[in-house]
């Protein structure tokens, strides 16, 4: 369980990325129900650090400070500034003790230097997966996804994925509700699908005079119903194949992936919030049976529902 999270920089550090990893776990919110993280930044001798953009930021706590943590996360910091000794022997501890490490962006390059990557599935941003690559060849680069969990790992790719990232930590560690609470007190969705590339290919989407909004709406009120692509593509007025074009376009991900993730996310929900059995869940939610909602959350979430419902239940 996370109850203590240190944020370690050294100079060239982004403000921003670093500002992710501080509004998501740095936050009291005990008057939302939520545990309060023993949380601090820490940088080699607790010196000042220089930012990305051209200011200082004065640090209170040293490496030391990681030995007690259990989460590790590296915003980004500048590829081309070695990373000092001292850090990566305290990132090489903290994973042989089994500390979770989370990187923000180009914080993977340090993961990467304290060859923590070798083996492991990993992405960072878009801009800069073929160099991750190139310079750490025994790491599993994956370029298109917003974050990837690999064991105790979890690198993600832009700012915005790094919230995305913490947000999926959240929900792994305290349940749905949890991180629907945090995601809703930094104004972001509580889970997004699809990858990066829908930001490669498209980061200043033009204006479409069609919207799949509504019907995204509508999918999410009748999860219980059979929702395949045909059917979905004659209630947008499309071609089967027109609509998983414009499906993937505007969510990034494809119908049946959305669908199972809104399904999974309804799931999570009900076992939390009520006593349902589980097979009238799983046929609530769309997915017919207990043993396909079982494969599902075994698959994402590494729980059996019940295990789920055991451990973030609130009324059950």
């Amino acid at each position: 369980m996370i109850r203590s999270v240190a944020v370690v920089v050294f100079d060239e550090v982004s403000p921003f990325e670093l500002g992710v990893a501080c509004e998501a776990w740095g936050i009291d919110r005990s008057a939302d129900g939520l545990p309060v993280m023993d949380f601090a930044v820490c940088s080699p001798g607790g010196r000042a650090v220089r930012t990305t953009a051209g200011f200082d930021l004065a640090v209170h706590h040293g490496l030391d400070r990681v030995a007690a943590a259990d989460l590790v996360v590296l915003p980004a910091m500048s590829r081309e500034r070695e990373v000092p000794a001292k850090v990566l022997d305290v990132l090489r501890a903290a994973s042989a003790r089994g500390a979770r490490l989370l990187s923000i962006c180009s914080g993977a390059f340090v993961l990467g230097a304290a060859g923590l990557l070798d083996g492991r599935r990993c992405t960072t941003h878009w801009m800069h997966t073929a160099e991750l690559a190139a310079r750490f060849p025994a790491a599993q680069v994956v370029p298109e996804v917003l974050y990837v969990e690999d064991g105790p790992v979890l690198t993600s790719a832009g700012t915005a994925a790094g919230l995305d990232a913490c947000l999926h930590l959240w929900r792994q560690e305290f349940g749905s509700a949890a991180a629907n609470t945090v995601a809703r007190r930094m104004v972001v969705p509580p889970q997004r699908e699809g990858g990066q590339a829908q930001f490669i290919k498209d980061p200043v989407p033009e204006r479409r005079a069609e919207t799949l909004d509504p019907l995204l709406g509508w999918i999410v009120a009748h999860l219980g119903e059979p929702l395949d692509v045909d059917a979905l593509a004659r209630r947008a007025a499309m071609s089967p194949r027109t609509f998983a074009r414009r499906f993937r376009d505007e969510t990034g991900t494809t119908p049946h992936a959305w669908i199972t993730a809104r399904r999974l996310h309804r799931a999570e929900q009900l076992l939390e919030e009520t006593d349902l059995p589980v097979e009238r869940i799983a046929a609530d939610v769309g997915f017919g049976n207990a043993a396909t909602l079982r494969h599902h959350f075994a698959r994402v979430r590494r729980l059996s529902p019940q295990q789920y419902r055991r451990r973030f239940a609130t009324t059950a």
